[in-house]
């Protein structure tokens, strides 16, 4: 393939793209990072842990270790993908199917439950839909928070107003009646 063919091509993929990769991931996260801090004043005075739905690299847990340093913060995920400096201390990481796993700690009364798990696939994500609006709930204290990169529709969560500068669909924050 020439250069100029080649050059076609790219071209051609990226239109069905609105924004790079690149832009959609740095604006996914600097969304996220204001959500966390909007939830952080919601909870303000609302006792209980913080739970992490997807510990991943750790980036998210490390931020909210940041953000809540004299809470307990419990991270859930199938697996350890974790960088070393973002590790929960033992008995705060709990490994395994995350829809099984954190069933265990329904009741446990959070005062913010952060969930961004989402497959990218639509039957990945509609499997995801099934299972985590309601376990989130259970998790919850009431009027707890939930902060998710999905929506969680279930009359039990009420959505609240995104912080200012947060596009409507590329975060979602609810709180536990």
């Amino acid at each position: 393939m020439t250069a100029k063919l080649a050059g076609r091509a790219r071209r051609r993929n990226l239109k069905d793209f609105p924004m790079s990769r690149l832009d959609s991931f740095i604006r996914r996260m600097m969304a996220q990072r204001d959500v966390i801090a909007a939830a952080a004043s919601l909870i303000d005075g609302l006792p209980g842990p913080i739970l992490e739905l997807g510990l991943g690299n750790g980036r998210t847990y490390h931020h909210l270790r940041e953000t809540f340093p004299d809470r307990r913060i419990i991270a859930f995920d199938r697996a350890l993908a974790a960088h070393s400096a973002s590790i929960p201390p033992p008995g705060d990481l709990v490994l395994g199917e995350i829809d099984e796993t954190a069933r265990a700690f329904a009741g446990i009364g959070a005062a913010l439950v952060h969930a961004d798990i989402a497959t990218g696939t639509v039957e990945g994500d509609r499997r995801l839909a099934g299972w985590l609006p309601a376990l989130i709930r259970d998790l919850l204290a009431p009027g707890g928070i939930a902060a998710s990169g999905s929506p969680l529709e279930l009359p039990d969560l009420r959505p609240l107003t995104l912080p200012a500068g947060v596009p409507e669909g590329r975060y979602f924050l609810y709180r536990r009646a």
